[in-house]
């Protein structure tokens, strides 16, 4: 599993940041973004909530 996060949506609210630490982190603009090229699979379950969270929709599943 892949996501991303579209840097144009991205609000900076940290919901994503906050469910799933291990995928997704700050980057240096004070938005999301994803730190791992691929999802371990047991992270797959709370990457997906992140998205599923994501206020904005901005974290899309490849």
């Amino acid at each position: 599993m892949k996501v991303t996060v579209d840097q144009d949506l991205c609000i900076g609210c940290g919901a994503c940041i906050d469910t799933c630490p291990e995928v997704y982190d700050w980057n240096e603009d004070g938005m999301a973004h994803v730190i791992v090229d691929e999802v371990p699979e047991d992270l797959e379950e709370l990457a997906r909530q992140a998205l599923s969270d994501c206020p904005v929709e901005a974290i899309k599943e490849e």
